[in-house]
């Protein structure tokens, strides 16, 4: 068989029976091999089928798999029920963050606000014995931020020698580990430096976080709450360079239908409670997002910014035009009948394979392209809005757009924890810590990878 993403005419993998392909990996967690059975163990359960396309290009091994559900909710559980024993020296500071494109799914499908899903979610984790429950959006206001910034620098060194242009987004994990893994040159030059929200969450709950708290990494258990599987893959590569070097940013990455799973089985009396955040007692005031319709809106921010820098041109309303399909959509800035700035959107590997074929042929029109693998965005993550026979649950997914839609919108600059954080935790906007803790490299196909990654 063929994964869904797949555009070979082909499959590479061997083809699997139905058991094979739906057999799920289920890794016993210590507790369990020391024949412990802890208070949370019943809701410890939930599991990930070998059926859930992690990446392109190939379909999930066995090996894969394995790795993956290490990052699955029995780790979660484990620490819970160790800091509910007596020896305080194993206790961990459990802190879990979630991304915003989680909370319309559990306001759809439990029928609540989003603010009030959103204090829900964490009166729920809190009760379970979760200490901190964070919104990822202020990571993502660093990413947006230094992703406007490089396009800026790379748009004025472009020259046809050594070509800057296009930038293409590194937000997405799973286009990443494709592009990293598979195509190599002449792609991973233009992936953007920027680290991903989750990578820099990581770096702001393991450090800045930590050191406020005057705690080290290794005593916090990081969570994260994402809409897709591939964050899970992520969570294997991620370190905090500025906090300790090796020391994982995120420990744990459970979806948003792991969660929700968990709250249907629950039996436990829940508190509504407000979010947190990283300055000590101050509470989450509301809730907001960026301007993308179903992902965190790289495109619209950094289009908005470069026509500024650029040509001191102010865009209200970006307008979108869809090409090949709604999933491939287009943004330019004109003047004067010509064309300064042209970007694109390009959601689901369909649609990555078209740009990717246009780029190695070096007929590629776009200054930047926000490429995401999943076909819809990130709201139509595998990891929500799935029916039991892992399709797309349209009505759901409908309504999460309906929902997403209407949280407010703040411009990423115009955050004033964000600007704050830049001089307290990373000595001003263009210091040394900046490039160490928001910026990455890539490797390419053939390179050492790191000890923790997964072998492909």
């Amino acid at each position: 068989m063929k994964c869904e993403h797949c555009t070979r005419k082909e499959c590479s993998k061997k083809t699997k029976t139905d058991d094979q392909e739906n057999a799920s990996v289920d890794v016993p967690s210590p507790a369990q091999e020391n024949g412990e059975k802890g208070e949370f163990h019943k809701l410890a359960d939930a599991k990930i089928f070998l059926s859930d396309c992690l990446a392109c290009d190939s379909c999930v091994s066995a090996e894969e798999g394995i790795q993956v559900s290490q990052q699955n909710a029995k780790d979660f559980f484990q620490v819970l029920n160790l800091n509910k024993k007596c020896d305080t020296s194993k206790h961990k500071v459990l802190a879990v963050s979630v991304c915003p494109q989680s909370l319309p799914y559990f306001a759809a499908k439990f029928s609540l606000s989003v603010t009030d899903a959103s204090r829900r979610l964490c009166g729920f984790l809190k009760s379970l014995g979760v200490h901190y429950v964070f919104d990822t959006t202020i990571a993502a206001d660093f990413s947006i931020l230094e992703s406007q910034k490089e396009f800026v620098r790379r748009f004025r060194q472009h020259n046809e020698e050594e070509p800057a242009l296009p930038m293409l987004t590194s937000a997405c994990p799973g286009w990443v580990r494709y592009a990293e893994r598979v195509l190599g040159h002449p792609v991973t030059p233009h992936l953007c430096t920027a680290k991903s929200p989750q990578q820099i969450m990581g770096s702001l709950v393991k450090d800045y976080f930590a050191r406020r708290q005057n705690l080290s990494p290794d005593k916090i258990f990081h969570v994260i709450v994402a809409p897709c599987y591939d964050k899970k893959l992520e969570a294997l590569q991620e370190d905090v360079p500025t906090a300790s070097r090796g020391s994982r940013g995120t420990d744990c990455v459970l979806t948003s239908g792991e969660i929700a799973q968990m709250m249907e089985q629950s039996d436990v009396s829940v508190r509504d409670a407000a979010l947190d955040t990283l300055f000590g007692d101050v509470k989450e005031e509301e809730l907001r997002r960026h301007d993308g319709a179903g992902s965190d809106g790289y495109l619209a921010h950094i289009f908005r910014h470069a026509a500024k820098e650029l040509f001191n041109e102010d865009v209200g309303e970006v307008t979108y035009r869809a090409l090949r399909n709604k999933d491939f959509q287009e943004v330019t800035l004109e003047k004067s009948g010509e064309v300064l700035l042209r970007f694109a959107a390009a959601y689901g590997f369909r649609n990555i394979q078209n740009v990717v074929l246009k780029l190695k042929k070096g007929k590629f029109p776009y200054h930047f392209v926000e490429v995401l693998a999943c076909a819809g965005g990130c709201l139509n993550g595998r990891g929500q809005a799935q029916t039991a026979d892992g399709r797309t649950d349209k009505a759901l997914l409908q309504k999460m757009k309906g929902i997403y839609a209407d949280i407010p919108v703040q411009l990423p600059e115009a955050s004033t924890h964000v600007q704050e954080l830049y001089q307290e935790w990373l000595d001003g906007t263009d210091s040394p810590r900046v490039q160490e803790a928001l910026h990455t490299a890539y490797q390419g196909p053939g390179q050492p990878t790191d000890s923790r990654d997964i072998k492909w």
